[in-house]
C-alpha cells in the first residue's frame, strides 16, 4: 500500500483556485496538470486507500473532486472519465446527508451534489435539483434541471454514447445535432 502524499485541503484549494472557467471549460493544459499532480492520489482513492477521508467534510469534498471532477479532466472523452462516478456518488450522498455542504464553503459546496448531476438515474437527478436548491445557487439549480430533463427524456446522456460505445437513437442524434447539451 502506498502512502498518501497529498492532504484533502490541497485538493480542495487547488480546485477552489482553478475557478469556474477551468472547472467547466475544456483546457488540455489544465487536464494534464490535474493528471500530473493528482493521478497517483486518484489511484489511491479508487483502491479505497483514502476511505478515512470520508468522515470529514473537507476530506469527503476532496474525494468527490478526485472521483467525480478530476476524471472528467484527466480522461476526457474516454470511458475512464465516468469509471468512478458510482464511488463519488456514494461519498456525496453521505456528505450531503451529514450536512457537509454547510461547512465546506459556498464557493465549492455545489461539487458535493455534482455526482448526482452526472448520474444517469432520474432519482439522482431529482435529488440533485433538490440539493442544488438547498445549496442556494440559482444557476446551479438551472443546470441541474437541464441535466434532469435530459435524463427524463432519454434515460441517459446522449453525448456519452459514442465515448461509451452505445448506439444513439435517432432522437438522441437529432438532439445533439440541434445543439443539445454535449458535455
Amino acid at each position: 500500500m502506498s502512502t498518501v502524499s497529498i492532504d484533502p485541503q490541497t485538493i480542495v484549494d487547488f480546485w477552489r483556485e482553478a475557478g469556474p472557467e477551468r472547472w467547466f471549460g475544456k483546457d488540455t493544459e489544465f487536464d494534464e496538470t490535474i493528471l500530473r499532480r493528482f493521478g497517483d492520489i486518484y489511484e489511491q482513492a479508487i483502491r479505497g486507500e483514502l476511505h478515512a477521508w470520508r468522515s470529514d467534510p473537507t476530506g469527503a469534498l476532496a474525494l468527490v473532486i478526485l472521483l467525480d471532477q478530476f476524471p472528467r479532466n484527466m480522461f476526457r472523452n474516454t470511458p475512464k472519465a465516468f469509471a468512478t462516478d458510482e464511488q463519488a456518488l456514494e461519498i456525496a450522498r453521505e456528505a450531503l446527508a451529514r450536512g457537509d455542504h454547510r461547512t465546506v464553503g459556498e464557493d465549492v459546496n455545489q461539487f458535493l451534489a455534482m455526482p448526482m448531476m452526472h448520474s444517469e438515474s432520474l432519482a439522482d437527478q431529482d435529488a440533485c435539483v433538490a440539493w442544488m436548491g438547498e445549496i442556494g445557487d440559482e444557476s446551479n439549480v438551472a443546470f441541474a434541471r437541464e441535466h434532469r430533463d435530459i435524463i427524463a427524456r432519454f434515460g441517459r446522456f446522449p453525448h456519452r454514447n459514442e465515448i461509451l460505445g452505445r448506439e444513439s437513437t435517432e432522437s438522441e442524434r437529432q438532439f445533439l445535432a440541434d445543439g443539445g447539451f454535449a458535455g
